[in-house]
């Protein structure tokens, strides 16, 4: 194994090792679940403010001990460290709406993909010769993408390079 590829892989695993056994709470009632998966059958309701035991992370999901049980809770909706509220109690509420997936006026949704390798998978990574031979199947020539560009009534547009850093240009 390469060096960078052994610290890249200690970094992950020392990410990992970091959040097991580390609290956090609640900021937005969620399901508490079988597996990691959105469909995954519901084991307990966590409402707001409920304190958990974080046990192990995977991809978005945090699998947790709570008072309801342990199982799986997205990671949005849990706040790491110690629960903050002011002196009305409304930060957590603020928070949950952050949390959301909606901004402002509810006009624009931001949404969230997490995709993370688990220890088993990067270990059991190996080179796929026949997904790369099918990854560069997908290429085209210079002809074919102006027959399709001509068909869809594409028309070309002249774009200039970046300047270099420093000044020089290309």
């Amino acid at each position: 194994m390469q060096f960078k590829q052994m610290i890249i892989v200690a970094a992950l695993l020392v990410s990992a090792s970091a959040q097991a056994g580390e609290s956090a709470t609640t900021i937005k009632a969620d399901s508490l679940k079988a597996k990691p998966f959105s469909d995954a059958k519901v084991i307990a309701s966590l409402p707001v403010a409920t304190r958990v035991e974080i046990l192990k992370k995977e991809g978005g999901w945090y699998q947790v001990k709570s008072p309801q049980g342990s199982g799986w809770v997205r990671m949005l909706s849990l706040r790491r460290g110690e629960a903050r509220t002011g002196s009305s109690g409304s930060e957590l509420t603020g928070l949950a709406s952050l949390a959301s997936g909606r901004a402002g006026t509810g006009k624009v949704v931001a949404t969230t993909g997490i995709r993370g390798l688990n220890e088993e998978e990067l270990r059991a990574a190996q080179f796929d010769e026949k997904q790369v031979a099918l990854a560069e199947s997908y290429t085209t020539t210079r002809a074919e993408a102006q027959k399709f560009a001509a068909s869809a009534r594409l028309t070309p547009v002249q774009m200039n390079y970046l300047p270099e850093p420093g000044g020089s240009s290309k």
